[in-house]
């Protein structure tokens, strides 16, 4: 049950199983899915001296390159394949698509291969991003339609639903498993996908699903991002999930030509299976991080140190042999420093330690009056930025829309006063979409006596570190997963499917997207050898920054249809 070893597999039997020099011809979604399981150097390690997209216009022959097609089965790309088979550049062609190929798309490229030079078509179930062992997302582009009515735009709908089934059903295929099957109860959209997703592995596909069954079956668990809208808002203090609220992490790539002049390496890549430092520290908070990142810098100033001091032959050998391990070990230091030092000048210039505090305070502790006041303040102060002003709104009116109506009226009036492209318009309608009514989970832990009694034994326990006090509600998710409390009335089942026992397999996925706060949380669980294994997957990966550009498209959309 680990989703990057899935991946790596199938790219490495694509590879492996043919001999010679070869071009690896990807599309859009499969340079991703790839790019985050193989470096460059294994791919020429694997013979693979070219990489090239299938919508390239290149008319350059190279017959003596074999085409390794790995792409997913759709009508755009079928055209692209039609249009090389009709005048081959490489020699031969192995076409492998990522999930499911329609028999009529098998058809297409049977009467295209006039020249006979496609030696196999196959299926490698490898149709989703894994980001992280136990982490995979989809990267949708239109990721808001998951927030609009159906009937606003049924076919974007559509579309958006099918390529969560069909990433969805290529996990399991990748895992050779087939899952019971809930939703939550208050998304149509999570039900939708539960039912169509259900119709695909037990009716359409049922003998491609057909796995050898366990005693328990796997669980497929679908939520809806509006149950907890309060995880991608909140300023992030773990490594991971840091670096992408304030850097943004792209394919496990960080761009950091936006934020520093730097001469060179203008992408650094941010994998936990490819730098041993990050997979050590990817959870840790910020603090322990500084004093980590300075044992590491120690470290290599010792070794550099020891490099100055060549007087013999045997010296000179020794250099050598050890340059590559240390031109790595010089780059890896570089690339963490220049990181955090960039968000170290980027938490100064927006007062982010004060403004988390009261984040914080928002999301887990009552107290509507102090907090009415912080915000209030911050909103006064000129030295915040519009973003910042609109989160610690938000934040606000998640906690007490119901509480202090007139309050959170102040709020957004003081907000909607200031000349910005965040229109308050956003407050309501995140609370149209995401408010109280329209939850199911406990998201702040005040609905019942035992939630309410277990954040007072929490607070009077006191918090470890008060950046981090915040847990998400997957978290608690969890916890009645694992100990056989999920209740039926709120996420129920999908036919007459049933879970007998504790499920032993895991897969949660999140619509509308995922948090690296919440795949810390995962992995933590995972790590506590509960007899439990979960897997995390979304749409997209969100940050702050992400669920407003969604929050704000979709009250586009929703104000276009009205008129």
């Amino acid at each position: 049950m680990v989703v990057v070893s899935a991946v790596r597999d199938y790219v490495n039997r694509m590879l492996r199983d043919i001999s010679g020099m070869k071009v690896l011809v990807l599309d859009a979604n499969t340079v991703s899915i790839t790019s985050v399981v193989f470096s460059q150097s294994e791919l020429l390690q694997k013979e693979v001296f070219l990489v090239e997209t299938v919508d390239s216009l290149s008319k350059e022959v190279m017959t003596h390159l074999k085409a390794v097609c790995f792409l997913r089965p759709t009508a755009e790309n079928i055209q692209h394949l039609k249009r090389h088979l009709s005048n081959p550049r490489f020699g031969e062609y192995h076409l492998y698509f990522s999930n499911i190929l329609k028999t009529h798309y098998l058809q297409i490229l049977g009467d295209s291969d006039e020249h006979e030079v496609v030696q196999q078509v196959q299926e490698f179930y490898a149709d989703f991003v894994s980001i992280d062992p136990y982490h995979f997302t989809l990267n949708m582009p239109s990721n808001y339609i998951y927030m609009l009515p159906p009937v606003a735009d049924p076919q974007s709908t559509q579309l958006f639903c099918d390529r969560v089934r069909d990433g969805i059903s290529a996990v399991f295929l990748a895992l050779k498993r087939r899952p019971i099957i809930r939703y939550q109860r208050s998304s149509d959209i999570a039900r939708r996908i539960a039912l169509e997703t259900a119709k695909l592995m037990y009716e359409e596909e049922s003998a491609l699903f057909d796995f050898r069954r366990s005693e328990i079956s796997p669980l497929l668990l679908i939520l809806d991002r509006r149950d907890d809208p309060v995880t991608p808002l909140l300023n992030q203090w773990t490594y991971q999930a840091m670096v992408h609220e304030l850097l943004e992490i792209k394919d496990n790539k960080v761009d950091l030509r936006n934020f520093i002049k730097v001469p060179k390496d203008q992408q650094v890549v941010l994998s936990s299976e490819q730098d041993a430092f990050f997979k050590a520290n990817m959870f840790e908070n910020f603090g322990d991080l500084g004093m980590n990142i300075k044992r590491m810098v120690d470290e290599f100033q010792q070794k550099a140190k020891s490099n100055q001091n060549i007087q013999t032959l045997e010296d000179m050998a020794k250099f050598v042999d050890n340059y590559p391990e240390y031109k790595k070990m010089h780059g890896n230091v570089s690339k963490h420093v220049t990181m955090v030092t960039e968000m170290s000048r980027i938490v100064d210039e927006r007062k982010l330690m004060s403004l988390s505090q009261t984040e914080q305070e928002l999301a887990c502790n009552a107290g509507q009056v102090a907090a009415f006041e912080a915000v209030m303040n911050y909103l006064n102060d000129e030295s915040v930025s519009d973003v910042d002003r609109l989160r610690l709104v938000m934040l606000y009116a998640l906690r007490y829309e119901k509480e202090s109506p007139i309050q959170l009226e102040q709020l957004v009036h003081k907000l909607a006063s200031r000349p910005t492209r965040y229109k308050s318009g956003l407050v309501h309608f995140l609370l149209k979409q995401a408010g109280v009514d329209k939850r199911t989970g406990d998201l702040f832990g005040n609905r019942d006596f035992f939630n309410r009694a277990r954040n007072m034994a929490r607070g009077l326990k006191g918090v470890e570190n008060v950046y981090t006090q915040h847990q998400p509600l997957l978290y608690n998710t969890i916890e009645s997963i694992v100990k056989g409390r999920l209740r039926d009335i709120d996420y129920p089942f999908v036919g007459n499917h049933y879970q007998q026992g504790r499920p032993q397999e895991v897969v949660i996925f999140v619509v509308g997207g995922t948090t690296y706060e919440e795949a810390r949380t995962v992995a933590l669980q995972n790590g506590a050898n509960t007899g439990t294994r979960i897997i995390l997957g979304g749409s997209v990966v969100l940050n702050s920054k992400r669920f407003m550009k969604d929050l704000e498209e979709a009250l586009r959309a929703a104000r276009a249809n009205v008129l």
